[in-house]
């Protein structure tokens, strides 16, 4: 059994900075991508950044130059640095991890969803 831990939310000013974490309870054999996704009130589930195993970078057009996406293979982690942060940045945001195994399949393993609130 596979548990997805996030930490490192919370409520800041505009202008200040979160880092988030996310990792997996024990490593799984496979070709990872890693990625963080967030849903703001009343609005649907969007990409935010996306990380290869390769270490290729994505980011959504909201978030570049303020948001950077790392990741630790051995500590099976994703994380996600944020700063500048503005009131639109508030919602629930979520890591994904995506996991090839050959000859086996592909696997979505989602974390529980941690708030992040950017308000005066």
């Amino acid at each position: 059994q596979v548990q997805v831990v996030e930490s490192g939310g919370g409520s800041v000013q505009p202008g200040g900075s979160l880092r988030l974490s996310c990792a997996t309870s024990r490593s799984i054999f496979g070709s990872y991508v890693m990625a963080w996704y967030r849903r703001a009130p009343g609005k649907e589930r969007d990409l935010v950044a996306r990380i290869t195993s390769g270490g290729n970078e994505i980011y959504a057009d909201s978030v570049k130059g303020r948001f950077t996406i790392s990741r630790d293979n051995l500590k099976n982690a994703v994380y996600l640095s944020m700063n500048s942060l503005k009131p639109e940045d508030t919602a629930v945001y979520y890591c994904n991890f995506n996991i090839l195994q050959p000859g086996v399949g592909v696997f979505d393993y989602w974390g529980q969803g941690i708030q992040v609130t950017v308000s005066s």
